[in-house]
């Protein structure tokens, strides 16, 4: 049996992604001689690790000082957790980084689909990547040219069943973990509703795409796309200057009243993951008629992003990852909040009131290189979606992260190594 080279690597997971992909990294990284930590905080983690862990059932004033002990205790070199904003999770890291420990954030990924984003300190708006286009013109010139991989399966039923049972354990087991606070407003029970809700309207309504072709049809070439994000979103809530969608929204629709060409329109996409009882629908009727925008603002429920981009002037979001298709069709995309690809070269730099009617295109040399050092060294292949999807996910995260371990001192182009020693592991 081969010497375990990382016994030196004391690795402790918080909450991940819904599912088992944490359980199964966990085991991968235990067959190289990681030790790996576990603390669960409500029912859901319990039953998505099922491996030895400690519980924590305090309140969340006690918590800073339980996760610092046990760190301190059990002698933690790195930190692993999915989402930085969690009320847990950035107590975690701020006591992490105070006692020297990496701190590894795993989330959805920056470029989709086929990537989630594993970024040493922190993700999106807490991301400490270089903004200077510079910087991503000189260190892809070390990295290979972006090929095109076959797309990483997906299953929304997959999902649904993972969210099903995680959700249902959240909630049974509450005697476990009396104090434990959700991170995501709401009611649980009432957003189990919202889903259920959603999966029979899916059921009974037409499919979008005969109304996206019509709609292309008649506009194509005449219309600006924004893609809807969830109020619930940290990327609302803290990475941007609006306290939810619909205050965005009105924002952006006040702003191409005035400022767009009369013979524009603005196509409003959903976002695919909204399952509240809150009709966007309804509501941006209600908000063309109030503006007179009426017969200029659209709305679309689902329907092929991709295509979507392709006929499309440009897009204007908050700080979309949707916006990543759009760039890489080539069009322009203006940005309201915090973004790591909101770079000179890639998005418009100029005010919004100037977009509609002179939109800055990305630069494809930037653009391109900017993809190629996101995908050597900011992400993994894989995907929580599918059994294959989560397999990939496990051998490119335990290799990104071994490989990794001094990462402070790693050229960009050091990761591509943990690229390669994925298919190794997987042996």
């Amino acid at each position: 049996m081969p010497p375990k080279i990382y016994s030196d690597l004391r690795y402790l997971f918080l909450q991940g992604p819904i599912g088992p992909l944490f359980r199964l990294l966990g085991e991968r990284m235990k067959r190289e001689g990681v030790h790996i930590f576990r603390i669960n905080l409500c029912g859901g983690d319990y039953y998505d690790w099922r491996e030895p862990a400690t519980d924590f059932a305090g309140r969340m004033a006690e918590w800073p000082a339980f996760v610092d002990h046990y760190i301190q205790d059990n002698a933690i070199t790195d930190l692993l957790l999915f989402g930085d904003c969690r009320p847990y999770h950035m107590a975690a890291i701020k006591i992490a980084k105070a006692r020297g420990v990496r701190v590894h954030v795993l989330e959805e990924g920056y470029i989709r689909p086929d990537w989630m984003t594993l970024e040493h300190g922190g993700v999106n708006g807490h991301s400490q990547m270089p903004t200077d286009p510079e910087y991503f013109l000189e260190a892809a010139k070390a990295l290979t040219p972006r090929e095109q991989s076959p797309h990483v399966t997906a299953s929304f039923s997959r999902r649904t069943r993972d969210g099903f049972w995680h959700y249902t354990n959240q909630l049974l087991d509450g005697g476990r973990f009396p104090y434990y606070e959700w991170h995501r407003p709401g009611s649980l029970l009432f957003d189990a509703v919202y889903w259920a809700h959603k999966l029979i309207r899916q059921k009974l309504q037409k499919s979008p795409d005969k109304q996206l072709e019509n709609f292309i049809a008649e506009k194509g070439g005449s219309f600006f796309l924004l893609p809807l994000q969830l109020s619930a979103d940290y990327q609302i809530r803290l990475h941007s200057p609006f306290s939810d969608m619909t205050s965005a929204l009105c924002y952006i629709v006040d702003n191409f009243k005035y400022h767009a060409p009369p013979d524009t329109h603005l196509l409003i996409k959903s976002h695919p993951l909204y399952a509240g009882f809150f009709s966007w629908s309804a509501y941006i009727k209600k908000l063309a008629k109030r503006t007179g925008l009426t017969g200029r603002l659209h709305y679309i429920d689902g329907g092929d992003l991709e295509i979507m981009c392709a006929a499309a002037n440009g897009m204007v979001c908050v700080n979309s990852t949707s916006a990543t298709f759009a760039l890489n069709a080539g069009r322009p995309v203006a940005i309201l909040g915090s973004a790591i690809y909101n770079i000179r070269g890639i998005t418009h730099q100029g005010l919004l009131d100037e977009f509609w009617s002179n939109p800055t295109p990305p630069d494809r040399e930037v653009f391109d290189a900017f993809c190629r050092v996101l995908r050597a060294r900011y992400l993994v292949r894989g995907g929580v979606s599918s059994q294959s999807a989560v397999a990939t996910l496990v051998e490119t995260m335990a290799a990104r992260l071994l490989a990794d371990r001094d990462y402070d001192n790693l050229p960009v182009s050091v990761s591509r190594k943990a690229e390669s020693q994925a298919s190794i592991l997987s042996k």
